[in-house]
């Protein structure tokens, strides 16, 4: 059962990153600019993100299997009809469809993971879940960047909505809803929504969420296939082999970080926010470089953007902490909104940005040009001042929360370096 359901979802993430390698060849497929060529992956995220709330709150009344099938049964469309897509008018229908199937899929796995699990098993399984179904990337960034490269746009495309029918009829036959059966109650699934909203450990998970998952999932899913391969040079080989670094890191270090939240849950927001320092200075560290980076200062980045995948997985142990049984599958959807709503606002403006540098050095939207690497090297600034938001957010909503903390359990939360100093005298006497 548990292994159908995460097919499905490694699947979802298959379907949702087979974009982020053909983007070139979307260029030239529709004739489009980078801006356009943003909007494909935008609009998908929009309407996955958009869903994310009511999907949590169907999640709460009919369970988790039936959205893990019908989300399959979207992507099947979707795939069919980008395969198919004569213009970018039906390829963006086929991405909307893709995003519906999408949003359907992760936030019902994990609403299906407390029946079947619990105590300190339960964040470490919810890390192999997103560790394992991150897998996905490399089905996309291998065998479906093989077929597309050998066969062709529509074969490639067709091939990935099969996959989806395959995972269909798995979910069908062996998933079960458990104990995350509809539940019922006097408490409409609204009031339960806004409950959810309303506790800073909810708003603490959204924002986690927002800052860890959003860096790696713009570079996957659209700007890193072709920063890798033209701005850089590596062309489509080492472009694929740089995103696998990404899943690769996040499958090492996804089980770390579980046991890690297990351990100490006083200290997630810390986990959280040294992730984002360490994104921030690789990052920097790229963009800074005199000349085109060298390839370790490249690969360190996509290491750290690949922890920020399971670090992103922290902000649904929040929602899991601070919210009933009942409401969870809405606060897992308000959760799953940070990292997208992140991550399509950031799509969207470096693609803008990349399209005003092409047209102000007057070129003419050729992959050469229009991805080179100076231009990246500006538009990958707006990822400062996104992350830099919810970092502010972020940190208001830990303090509301160890607040309540304090006032409805007693339980004081120190600073990390008060409590680093008590652990050094407690240790040395």
């Amino acid at each position: 059962m548990y292994a159908a359901a995460l097919s499905a979802y490694l699947v979802a993430v298959l379907q949702r990153t087979t974009l982020g390698v053909s983007g070139v060849e979307a260029t030239d497929r529709f004739g489009i600019s980078a801006t356009t060529l943003s909007t494909l992956t935008v609009v998908q995220l929009i309407v996955y993100a958009t869903l994310q709330v009511p999907v949590g709150m169907l999640l709460d009344r009919v369970g988790p299997k039936l959205p893990i099938a019908a989300g399959a049964a979207l992507m099947v469309l979707g795939q069919l009809a980008l395969a198919l897509a004569p213009d970018i008018g039906l390829a963006i229908g086929g991405r909307i469809l893709v995003g519906a199937g999408d949003a359907l899929t992760f936030i019902s796995v994990m609403r299906l993971l407390p029946s079947w699990f619990g105590g300190r098993l339960l964040p470490q399984v919810s890390q192999w879940t997103g560790t394992v179904g991150q897998l996905g990337q490399v089905l996309s960034a291998v065998p479906f960047a093989i077929v597309l490269h050998a066969a062709g746009w529509t074969t490639a495309y067709a091939s990935a909505a099969g996959v989806s029918a395959a995972a269909l009829v798995a979910v069908l036959v062996l998933v079960s809803n458990g104990t995350t059966a509809p539940l019922t109650g006097s408490t409409p699934v609204i009031v339960r929504l806004r409950d959810s909203l309303a506790r800073p450990g909810t708003q603490l998970g959204f924002w986690s969420h927002y800052v860890t998952q959003s860096p790696g999932t713009v570079f996957s899913l659209l700007w890193g296939f072709p920063f890798l391969s033209v701005a850089l040079g590596w062309g489509p080989t080492g472009a694929s082999a740089g995103l696998m670094a990404i899943v690769g890191s996040g499958v090492v270090f996804g089980p770390v970080l579980g046991l890690l939240t297990a351990r100490h849950p006083l200290r997630r927001s810390n986990i959280v926010l040294g992730i984002v320092v360490a994104m921030a200075i690789a990052e920097t560290l790229v963009l800074a470089w005199p000349g085109p980076p060298p390839a370790w200062v490249v690969v360190l980045l996509l290491v750290v953007m690949g922890v920020g995948g399971p670090g992103s997985l922290v902000g649904f142990d929040f929602a899991r902490t601070f919210n009933p049984l009942r409401s969870l599958g809405s606060a897992n959807g308000v959760v799953n909104v940070g990292g997208f709503l992140a991550s399509f606002v950031m799509m969207f403006l470096i693609g803008l940005v990349l399209d005003v540098l092409d047209r102000m050095s007057g070129g003419g939207h050729a992959p050469a040009e229009l991805y080179s690497l100076a231009h990246f090297r500006i538009a990958f600034l707006v990822q400062y001042v996104v992350i830099g938001v919810g970092v502010v957010f972020l940190l208001d909503a830990r303090r509301r929360t160890r607040r309540r903390l304090h006032e409805e359990e007693g339980i004081e939360v120190a600073p990390i370096w008060v409590a680093l100093n008590r652990r050094w005298k407690h240790r040395h006497g």
